[in-house]
């Protein structure tokens, strides 16, 4: 499965710091439960790859046209 796969899957995601000074992102769904654990530094990469995908998709919905839909 790709990005640009849909799919029927529903999960939960919760996102924190940990007792050991760690980020965890935890996807949960029917059946699995998946913990991951990143340094402080890494899940800052993380939540910039995050934004920079936020505003190409922005860009993709909005047909590039600085803030205007496409109809």
């Amino acid at each position: 499965m790709g990005i640009n796969d849909e799919s029927e899957i529903e999960a939960g995601l919760q996102i924190g710091p940990t007792e050991l000074g760690m980020v965890r992102i935890h996807v949960e769904g029917d059946g699995f439960s998946i913990p991951m654990d990143f340094d402080p530094e890494e899940a800052e990469e993380i939540a910039e790859e995050i934004r920079a995908a936020a505003e190409r998709a922005r860009a993709t919905s909005q047909g590039g046209k600085g803030g205007k839909k496409r109809r």
